[in-house]
């Protein structure tokens, strides 16, 4: 099939989710009905392509330390590496909060619990140089120093060179009234002001270095602050955060609501708003901090396999919204929270025998989506199934399907027929899967587990399904998530 026919193709996918169950869990005797699921792709206008470092970490500035030492020990390299490159940043609240710059020139205020120094960036460097990570680097706005501010990016860049991606200004400033760092009089304007000082003195010390924000709380931050952002400061690269559920929630976060269609809608909402600005201004956005629950996280959740599978819903519906990446936010010293990848103890994590979290194999079930462009998706009668799809026109020609039920263990499967046209003679699935949503362990990705020194493989051969008529079903399993990738015959015959 020609790429000028496959781009012409309105592709559609049916999917016939069985509902109807007796009280005992078994299937009706009559036999359960189908509900039909379609989702329209518009295959004629794909968008543009998924970036080479989408995929990205983030971690507090306080950790900066420990990520460094893990540059020359343990498994934080093969990590990182086993998902190609990305994006590390160190910022959050301790940028703001906790941490600064010392040289021999800036001894360490009173306030700081931690510094970063030369040394530590040295340390950064070597990780990602081994790792082939780049870096985006938080620099505090809170305590007010135009002068050591820019000490620490001439610094950061000397030191990280070709590695610093650029310098982050502030960590959620929109909320430094709400937290009591500064002041109730604490607005836009001033930040700008601040900003604006922060930003002539980084130039003279490090001409041309790319500057980030403003690293807002969430999208109705963003839509007040982001126009402002890319107006006056021009970044070259906007930056937000979101959380879908908060610590503090009434009632109190659960599996049930991460995993909804209703959190899903509020998602693809704010993402809008998010890319809105983005596309106005035409400067790239980058979702640099997000997870499951805010606040650190929540056990039971932020550590269980459900959040994969909301990583996997979400980025895609980040890729597919157009935004040039994403940083996930973890903390390598707390496996119960949000973190991808953490060590048990002090004991462990100063070794750098790190553990891969459930969430890590949704990132690496993502890895491979580099390069392709998503299709416009449409979805019908989602209230019905809660499914996630993400549709792509891979290179060459190829389509790839990012597909995630939400659906607890134990519900009815979803059969999803693929309607991809002539041209494909079968195609391959990875399946990411575990006992249930709340397993904190057991996870598989192509039936296999990230090895003890952090790397993981995939399967020499993975499960293939025919396409009869254009047409390839898959039954997907609640609670699994599924990428089916498709090559054109001619292709894979070469």
């Amino acid at each position: 099939m020609s790429q000028r026919r496959a781009a012409a193709l309105l592709l559609s996918v049916t999917a016939l989710v069985v509902l109807a169950m007796s009280p005992e869990g078994g299937s009706s005797s009559s036999g359960p009905p189908l509900t039909e699921l379609t989702v329209s792709l518009d295959a004629r206008h794909p968008g543009r392509p998924v970036a080479p470092r989408f995929l990205g970490l983030s971690f507090e500035l306080s950790s900066a330390g420990q990520l460094a030492m893990l540059a020359d020990r343990g498994d934080l390299v093969g990590l990182l590496r086993s998902l190609g490159p990305g994006i590390l940043r160190l910022g959050g609240a301790s940028a703001d909060t906790r941490v600064a710059w010392s040289d021999a020139r800036t001894p360490r205020p009173s306030w700081a619990s931690a510094v970063l120094n030369r040394q530590i960036l040295r340390g950064i460097a070597r990780l990602a140089a081994r790792s082939d990570w780049r870096v985006l680097l938080t620099i505090g706005l809170v305590h007010f120093d135009a002068r050591s501010a820019a000490r620490e990016a001439a610094a950061a860049r000397s030191v990280l060179g070709h590695w610093l991606a650029g310098i982050e200004i502030g960590n959620e400033p929109d909320s430094y009234g709400r937290h009591g760092l500064r002041s109730a009089h604490w607005n836009r304007a001033r930040y700008e002001a601040q900003v604006s000082a922060y930003r002539r003195a980084i130039a003279r010390a490090a001409p041309g270095l790319p500057l980030a924000g403003p690293g807002v709380s969430g999208s109705r931050a963003f839509q007040r602050w982001g126009p402002v952002e890319a107006r006056r400061q021009r970044p070259a690269l906007l930056t937000g955060h979101h959380y879908p559920l908060r610590c503090d929630a009434v009632p109190a976060p659960s599996v049930e609501e991460l995993l909804s269609v209703r959190t899903r809608e509020l998602e693809d909402r704010s993402l809008a708003r998010f890319l809105r600005v983005s596309r106005k201004s035409s400067i790239r956005f980058r979702m640099d901090e997000t997870n499951t629950v805010s606040c650190g996280g929540r056990p039971g959740i932020s550590n269980t396999f459900a959040a994969a599978l909301w990583a996997v819903g979400y980025v895609g519906q980040t890729l597919a919204a157009g935004a040039s990446g994403v940083n996930l936010q973890g903390n390598p010293a707390n496996c119960l929270g949000y973190s991808p990848v953490c060590a048990p103890s002090g004991e462990l994590l100063a070794r750098g025998a790190l553990r891969a979290q459930p969430q890590w194999y949704g990132l690496l079930m993502l890895r491979s989506l580099t390069g392709s462009r998503p299709l416009a998706t449409r979805l019908l009668s989602r209230q019905q199934a809660n499914v996630s799809v993400t549709a792509m026109r891979a290179r060459g020609g190829g389509l790839r399907f990012l597909l995630a039920d939400d659906e607890p263990a134990g519900a009815s499967p979803t059969l999803v027929p693929l309607t991809v046209g002539p041209g494909f003679g079968h195609g391959t699935v990875l399946t990411l899967g575990a006992s249930s949503p709340a397993a904190v362990s057991g996870v598989t990705l192509g039936g296999t587990t990230v090895a003890g020194d952090g790397s993981w493989h995939a399967p020499r051969s993975l499960p293939s399904l025919p396409v009869s008529g254009g047409v390839l079903t898959l039954e997907l399993v609640p609670a699994r998530a599924a990428l089916v990738t498709l090559a054109p015959i001619g292709r894979a015959r070469r």
